[in-house]
């Protein structure tokens, strides 16, 4: 029987792609040859699978556009619907921001990642999700937990990473577009060209949607979701040679948001209530790397990126204008001494600048006032991987950073695998995390409140992460039965804390000055496929998370306590019909009782359900699905809607869906 142990991977310091074949996720038959006959040549064809874990010391996933196909995947956003260990939310019920959890905690915890570039940083983070199309996607890698310490020192629960369409894939032509019934357009474009060097190709990507109702479903006088318009356009490139790889790409968005109130529900003489956003963003990267011994994985790679972020909003007369701009570059030295010694080590410098314009008040006789801020973080890591067998994985790293506004800092992470057989992978994990938080930046979005938004003098975050994941393959029925328990534990040495829990006219933005701020997760999940094409997964999360707020040490506001998950995936035996069904069970969790005496002070449990239909032809496919199925909405996600310019008025307390049942359609084309 063969057994393939070596890993044929293409520089990833410069490309993020690799080709990785896991002879126990492809073949399902041994291949047994005679000892005088000898193979010069082989071919692998296999199925891959839609959701793969990841192999090394890291405990993370990988969802490949096999499960990004299986929901509508409008944006990033919206990828993670068939996925237990990612949540996404509105963060407000005006402004449509969503933002992710991980591990039970805001996705501002999660370093989030351009094929390995660190991206969606500080003003970008509210409406990120919605920067990124689902169709320029090739994968996601989540990664739980301390991450590795090569992409820097401000993952605390983990990383997402997102590797685009690239331009050396073979020659095609992709479009997808799409409409549903909340009134809901897109079209997408994806191509490239391969030039007669063969080595250089080029690539577009091309993006536009236009959310154009004005949809009132609880008659509150508010829009459910705002009108956006975005067009997205990226170009890239990329050079593919024996000793030198490059890749660059420049791209630009614009987007404008109009939500608020609906004209006719302001009451005679009075102004109508808006909450309205334009964002224009501009990116560049650039990736070289020069491969010095392929037989020993040996390369130094350059990075170089850029972006400028430029974002106008109002909420009311409430206004918040930034111009963000940011630059980083990374040098970095990977070699494998030998099959059992890796060490990978490099240089970083990030600069961040933010000008910034802003009116907290709705009183339009004060003039904004200007905050700029600025930081220079040059950094240095090593990190070390340690393969004595095929049972044994230990990776350590070790950052240190200087920045200019908090001075010298450390970032320690290390992780075990332990594999004893094919059955059985234990991984366990610590690490430290830092973040620097720029306050109106990343939570505008409260400026949807009425309440008085107080910002201290807010001090680098800092956290430590702990984790324990146990994974167990067991063959059941002439199938594998895919089973795995996790626990982490989040534990904050200085956190930025949103509190509204102090008084019920203010929200602060304070740090922890000593007193606690925690979470404990444990996640348990299993797949298995019935039969040849039907796939199940069920999964159960429970999460305790705690931080300090008006105070005392209590649970935070707006968290699911529990998630359970179950997913059914079915092809029909030619391929040509796909049948995806997702239901969630979310817990309930803490409200805020606003000093409403009697007032409730939790938020119910409830369903969700998800469907999609897809039809498979040659050279396209027909997906038709529905969102939200069992039509479950927030009461009253905005309070006092009647009353917008009262002091009671607040936008920002959401827990559940803010709008009903959806049905979508759309048609994928590729050549």
């Amino acid at each position: 029987m063969y057994r393939l142990t070596k890993r044929h991977t293409l520089p990833m310091l410069a490309l993020s792609t690799s080709i990785a074949v896991q002879a126990q996720d492809v073949l399902n038959d041994s291949i047994a040859p005679t000892p005088e006959r000898e193979l010069s040549q082989a071919q692998v064809t296999g199925k891959r699978k839609s959701v793969s874990r990841m192999s090394g010391a890291e405990n993370g996933f990988t969802l490949s556009r096999t499960e990004l196909f299986k929901a509508a995947c409008c944006n990033l956003g919206e990828s993670f619907t068939t996925n237990p260990s990612v949540d996404v939310s509105y963060s407000d019920a005006a402004t449509g921001a969503k933002q992710i959890k991980l591990l039970g905690l805001a996705g501002s915890y999660v370093q989030m990642l351009s094929e390995n570039i660190p991206d969606f940083r500080g003003a970008a983070v509210p409406y990120a999700l919605g920067y990124v199309p689902g169709p320029w996607m090739q994968s996601i890698q989540v990664s739980k937990g301390s991450a590795s310490v090569k992409n820097g020192y401000e993952s605390i629960t983990g990383q997402i990473n997102v590797e685009y369409k690239k331009p050396q894939s073979d020659p095609s032509m992709e479009v997808n577009l799409y409409g549903d019934t909340k009134s809901r357009i897109e079209a997408n474009f994806g191509g490239n060209v391969h030039f007669k060097q063969k080595k250089l190709s080029t690539g577009v990507l091309a993006h536009y949607e236009n959310n154009f109702g004005h949809h009132d479903e609880n008659h509150d006088g508010f829009l459910d979701k705002p009108n956006v318009r975005q067009g997205n356009l990226m170009n890239r490139w990329a050079w593919v040679g024996d000793r030198y790889i490059f890749q660059a790409a420049v791209g630009g968005l614009n987007e404008k948001r109009e939500g608020g109130q609906t004209k006719h529900a302001a009451h005679e003489g009075s102004e109508r209530y808006g909450i309205d956003m334009e964002t224009t963003r501009l990116t560049a990267f650039a990736k070289n790397a020069f491969i010095i011994n392929k037989a020993h994985g040996t390369n130094l790679a350059l990075i170089l990126s850029g972006s400028y972020h430029d974002a106008d909003a109002t909420y009311g007369h409430r206004t918040y204008d930034v111009r963000q701009k940011n630059g980083y570059a990374s040098l970095l030295f990977e070699t494998d001494f030998t099959e059992a010694h890796k060490l990978s080590a490099g240089l970083s410098l990030n600069h961040d600048y933010y000008n910034q314009h802003y009116r907290l008040t709705h009183n339009t006789e004060l003039a904004p006032q200007r905050l700029d801020e600025h930081e220079t973080t040059p950094g240095a890591y090593a990190q070390y991987t340690f393969t004595p067998n095929e049972q044994w994985v230990v990776m350590g790293g070790m950052r240190v950073d200087h920045s200019s506004m908090y001075g010298t800092f450390v970032t320690p992470r290390f992780h075990i695998k332990y594999a004893p057989n094919h059955v059985l992978s234990l991984r366990l994990s610590a690490g430290k995390g830092y973040r620097t938080i720029h306050a109106l930046g990343e939570f505008n979005y409260l400026l949807a409140s009425n309440r008085q938004l107080v910002v201290g003098h807010l001090k680098q975050e800092a956290a430590w992460n702990y984790g324990a994941s146990l994974n167990l393959k067991v063959p059941v029925g002439g199938h594998i039965l895919d089973l795995s328990a996790e626990y982490y534990y989040t534990h904050f040495d200085e956190q930025v804390v949103v509190d509204y829990d102090t008084d019920v006219q203010h929200i602060y933005l304070h740090n922890l000055d000593g007193h606690r701020s925690y979470s404990h997760t444990m996640q348990v999940e299993a797949t298995y496929t019935l039969l040849r094409n039907l796939t199940l997964t069920a999964a159960y999360r429970y999460n305790l998370v705690r931080q300090y707020t008006g105070g005392q040490v209590q649970e935070k506001p707006f968290t699911n306590r529990y998630k359970g998950l179950l997913t059914v995936s079915y092809k029909t035996p030619l391929e040509l019909w796909q049948f995806d069904v997702t239901a969630q069970l979310n817990g309930g969790g803490r409200l805020l009782a606003n000093g409403v005496e009697g007032a409730t002070t939790s938020f119910p449990a409830y369903a969700s359900l998800n469907a999609q239909i897809t039809r498979w032809f040659r050279h396209f496919s027909i997906y038709v699905g529905g969102e939200n199925l069992t039509n479950y909405k927030q009461r009253n996600p905005i309070l006092h809607a009647e009353h917008p310019w009262s002091d009671k008025f607040d936008a920002t307390q959401v827990w559940g869906p803010v709008h009903g049942a959806m049905a979508y359609a759309g048609v994928r084309i590729n050549y």
